[in-house]
């Protein structure tokens, strides 16, 4: 059961704020708790502050449910057969840097400097947040042939759907599982049912990412009350 929003601990780190204090906050902290539910994207802070300061939610659910639906409505309008004629391929553009923001699963992509790019830059695309680091855990060990292969897939699924990235709550399932759920989305070659499915994903992901910051801080709550 998610924590009561008035019990949530700024003592505990990460920290979400309580879900009715979000209209009155600062940018920074808005971004910040919208960093800690997906990654970090500025074309999701475009999307999401003005949602975030005209709407009131009654949880976390609510407010990544409601920024699910808005993202799928873009999918719908970009591409697809009902998308606006008018759209053009660049329309596409801030819904894919969207899902992109998420990292690679298994080990990162090797860095590829350019000239107008420094080694630093490239290397911090592929860094991983903390709660990236934690929900690919068992994705990033184990024998190296599998994590060949798994970059393999990265590299084939990046080919069929430019743009995109393959996104999945991994929810502790294995590498094998994960390398054949990415081969059944490959084989069925469908850019518009990707964007949907990595939109899905990517609210499953900050759902259970809220769950558990939500707990963390209920738990830090009642550590500190019976100190």
């Amino acid at each position: 059961m998610a924590a009561p929003t008035s019990q949530l601990n700024p003592q505990a780190t990460p920290f979400l704020p309580g879900i009715a204090s979000l209209p009155s906050l600062p940018d920074a902290a808005l971004t910040s708790t919208l960093d800690l539910l997906f990654e970090p994207s500025p074309q999701l802070h475009a999307l999401a502050l003005p949602t975030l300061r005209t709407l009131s939610f009654g949880s976390y659910a609510d407010l990544i449910a409601t920024l699910r639906d808005e993202l799928l409505a873009i999918a719908a309008a970009v591409s697809g057969p009902r998308a606006d004629p008018d759209a053009t391929p660049d329309a596409r553009r801030p819904l894919h840097a969207i899902l992109a923001s998420h990292p690679r699963l298994g080990p990162a992509k090797p860095p590829t400097p350019h000239a107008d790019h420094d080694d630093n830059e490239e290397e911090e695309e592929e860094e991983l947040s903390a709660q990236s680091a934690a929900e690919q855990a068992q994705l990033r060990g184990g024998d190296p042939a599998d994590a060949q292969r798994l970059a393999a897939l990265n590299d084939e699924y990046e080919a069929a759907f430019p743009g995109l990235r393959y996104v999945v709550f991994v929810n502790g399932r294995s590498r094998d599982v994960i390398m054949a759920d990415m081969r059944r989305r490959i084989d069925r070659a469908d850019p518009q049912a990707e964007e949907r499915e990595a939109i899905q994903a990517m609210c499953d992901i900050a759902a259970d990412r809220a769950a558990r910051l939500q707990k963390s801080s209920l738990e830090a709550a009642e550590l500190g009350a019976s100190a």
